[in-house]
């Protein structure tokens, strides 16, 4: 009886093997490479139910990331302002002759008013297993610009940095490359005079304040 099959249908079986092998490692590779913060959260830039301009208000008037970010220093959490601090300046500086307050902010004012927040679109999150501080980072001389970039520079805010475990692990083991003056912490334009010698500087630095950044997952997933 003649075979149904040719001679050649023998290797079908491992060829069909190499392709699944092929197209698993491919995927494997896809996902680890582009499912990642970098690929999928960096740039990320939503729109806001008001446009706030950081490059306007800080840039040029010269506001202070602390006067809207008040607590960032003291607390684990980055506070988001109410429309109170929003009105501290707008009222003073609008009338409704001269200079009526623009309709832009309008939902500031409503919010105002009316007690109710505004409902901000959150940019910069950690998984929530993943414990962050704030005010040990500051008071350590991190400075926002190493995690949020220059947002200073920002019309409309997007997330600059992956915020990824690899992204922190790097500053965890090499500190004194994000450290600067206290001074200088929310400078987000400071760079050094002289680079080599702020790098021996901050390595003192991480000596006398004693940043001791953890390495373990214990230190930050608790």
């Amino acid at each position: 009886m003649a075979n149904i099959f040719p001679k050649g249908a023998n290797s079908i079986p491992w060829k069909l093997g190499i392709i699944n092998i092929v197209l698993v490692l491919t995927v494997i590779g896809g996902v680890t490479y582009y499912a990642t913060p970098k690929w999928a959260n960096v740039g990320y830039m939503p729109t806001q139910p008001v446009a706030y301009n950081h490059e306007l208000h800080v840039d040029q008037l010269g506001l202070d990331c602390r006067y809207c970010h008040s607590f960032v220093d003291q607390s684990s959490h980055s506070n988001v302002p109410d429309a109170g601090t929003c009105m501290n300046c707008h009222s003073n500086v609008s009338s409704p002759v001269i200079n009526p307050i623009s309709p832009k902010i309008a939902p500031i004012v409503r919010s105002f008013e009316s007690g109710d927040p505004v409902e901000w679109v959150r940019i910069h999150k950690v998984p929530d297993y993943v414990y962050f501080n704030h005010s040990v980072h500051v008071n350590r001389g991190v400075s926002c610009v190493e995690c949020h970039g220059q947002i200073n520079k920002m019309v409309t805010v997007a997330q600059e940095k992956p915020l990824s475990m690899a992204f922190c692990l790097n500053c965890h083991r090499n500190p004194e490359t994000a450290i600067r003056p206290q001074s200088e912490i929310y400078n987000l334009d400071w760079a050094p005079e002289d680079p080599v010698e702020h790098a021996k500087w901050a390595e003192e630095q991480v000596v006398n304040w004693n940043v001791n950044p953890p390495q373990s997952c214990s230190g930050c997933h608790r």
